[in-house]
């Protein structure tokens, strides 16, 4: 489990490519204290396990699951990418509650400046829609963000300076690709409802069920 506060900008160093899967080395520093094999990292929001601790790095194995339902298939030697390692408990959550299992990849569709932030445009699959609300949480390559609007193709998210500076999100172009991760609270709340009831989520079954 993540929270979505980016703890530093990795760098692909190497990527060794099998039939259907895919060894990342990455370099890195901050995320490497007390950081053991077998640990999450999340990686562009990807949650991956270290399988190899470097000197001035460390190595991924990515499947081929996840290299069809993510950004990982596209990135080169030189990529940069946003690093987390797991939460510990009793860490405080910055961001939200964020698992690393990728939902489906948005575009980004503009980027315009806002006075000192920059409003960032995301075209999305409408599964992906039907789970965020405005004023909500979502993550993007990892990054923990609120939406603030919803369209009918997608949304759009302010970035400040300081998450400018910490992530990739900015560096990226118009047309570039994102992984996009829900709030875990809704795609649940709407599992447990879905078994409890036939006519659907309504007033009364949220009270009923102690929403």
């Amino acid at each position: 489990m993540f929270t979505g506060i980016i703890e530093e900008i990795g760098t692909i160093k190497s990527i060794k490519k099998g039939p259907l899967s895919a060894t990342l080395s990455i370099e890195a520093s901050k995320v490497l204290k007390d950081t053991k094999l077998g640990d999450s990292i999340s990686t562009n929001g990807v949650c991956l396990t270290v399988t190899e601790i470097l000197k001035n790095g460390f190595s991924v194995d990515v499947m081929n699951e996840t290299l069809n339902r993510t950004t990982i298939q596209s990135l080169k030697i030189g990529s940069e990418v946003n690093l987390e390692r797991a939460m510990q408990l009793g860490d405080r959550l910055g961001g939200h509650m964020v698992s690393g299992h990728i939902d489906d990849v948005g575009t980004i569709r503009s980027m315009s400046k806002l006075d000192f932030a920059t409003l960032v445009y995301i075209n999305a699959p409408k599964h992906v829609l039907n789970y965020m609300i405005e004023q909500g949480s979502i993550a993007i390559d990892g990054i923990s963000l609120t939406v603030v609007k919803i369209d009918e193709q997608g949304f759009s998210v302010s970035i400040i300076p300081y998450t400018k500076k910490d992530t990739t999100l900015l560096d990226k172009r118009v047309g570039d690709l994102v992984n996009l991760e829900c709030d875990l609270i809704g795609k649940y709340v709407e599992k447990l409802l879905s078994k409890k009831t036939e006519t659907g989520i309504t007033l009364e079954s949220l009270k009923k069920y102690g929403f």
